[in-house]
């Protein structure tokens, strides 16, 4: 298969009637999938009615098909068609939050969408993105669009349109090229079907954000211990991992360093996961600094980019430094815990 890229300046007028975001949509509506930028990371699109649809972003990714799929919107009004109510919670969510970095999980209408999409759950996952390209998009091609995000299953996520054509470039149809992403890592997805709603993934929008407006946010057991069983199917899956073993390392600089040079010692090329405030105090055979720690928004929009870094430097095993569990970086242990399939060095 051939794929296409569409290139499209988000910044221009009328995005709803250029050339490219016609031609993209165009192959949605033909049940093609098609990736697309968010402001999380790209997602790779498919009309969420159509199981055909729907199977081809599962083989494209070589994603398990229990793990359901995101639903994504431009209006409001169309989750009317596929949802069978809209909590007030939830109603209060959307007002603050979308279009934006939050995923909202409600009971979902039977016959409308594709039970593939839903992983044949009773629930439906759905967001608004805020990218004017994402919208331009939805709005074109009038539908409910399944997008997870569009790299190989269990690779770090595409955070430009480079990422994904290195993925999956001869697996899809096309790529819509809006430039960088800015978030970083995935939308928040909050179940909003239990009288306390409970935080099935961390990400983009906090809790304590979520708190603000709704009042108590539970955060599922899952994401704390091992041996509860998660709500969310894909939540079991290693996803984020870089072609190296990732070691999260809990514990001093200079212990760190000790372990950077037990494997150096070993024969091992290293890699560092630091930041700017650190990358400077560790000597090891490639050192990245991933954003700012006293800015964790930048750790967060420079994780799977870094990830990724790490592949082309070709090193044999990757240490990273720890973050606080709050805010934002409540995601970015999240993604990294995934990431190095909890495997944890302690001092």
């Amino acid at each position: 298969m051939n794929t296409k890229v569409w290139k499209v300046d988000k910044y221009v007028d009328n995005l709803e009637n250029n050339p490219q975001v016609v031609d993209a949509a165009h192959f949605l509506q033909e049940n093609e999938v098609v990736a697309l930028p968010t402001e999380t990371v790209y997602g790779l699109g498919g009309n969420a009615k159509s199981d055909v649809a729907v199977e081809k972003i599962f083989a494209a990714k070589g994603r398990p098909s229990d793990n359901p799929l995101i639903i994504h919107i431009a209006d409001k009004k169309q989750i009317n068609a596929f949802v069978t109510d809209i909590p007030e919670k939830a109603e209060l969510l959307m007002e603050k939050f979308w279009p934006g970095p939050l995923t909202i999980i409600f009971k979902k209408k039977a016959g409308v969408l594709s039970n593939k999409a839903t992983a044949g759950l009773d629930t439906v996952a759905v967001r608004m993105p805020d990218h004017p390209v994402a919208l331009a998009l939805l709005k074109k091609c009038q539908l409910p669009i399944a997008a997870p995000s569009a790299n190989s299953s269990g690779k770090p996520s595409p955070t430009n349109a480079q990422h994904v054509i290195d993925d999956l470039d001869g697996k899809i149809a096309g790529v819509l090229d809006g430039g960088a992403t800015g978030v970083g890592v995935e939308s928040t997805v909050v179940d909003c079907t239990e009288e306390i709603p409970v935080i099935l993934r961390p990400g983009g929008v906090t809790k304590e954000q979520l708190e603000m407006v709704i009042g108590d946010v539970h955060l599922d057991a899952a994401l704390s211990d091992e041996t509860s069983k998660p709500k969310a199917p894909g939540m079991k899956y290693q996803h984020y991992a870089p072609n190296a073993p990732l070691y999260l390392v809990n514990g001093s600089q200079s212990f760190l360093q000790h372990v950077i040079e037990e494997k150096r010692n070993a024969g091992l090329r290293v890699g560092v996961l630091a930041t700017e405030e650190s990358v400077g105090d560790y000597t090891s055979d490639v050192v990245i600094a991933c954003g700012k720690r006293s800015e964790l928004e930048t750790v967060a929009a420079a994780l799977y980019e870094t990830l990724r870094a790490f592949n082309q430097e070709k090193v044999d095993v990757i240490f990273s430094e720890m973050f606080p569990s709050t805010g934002v970086g409540h995601a970015i242990m999240n993604r990294l815990q995934k990431a190095a399939g909890n495997k944890m060095i302690i001092e």
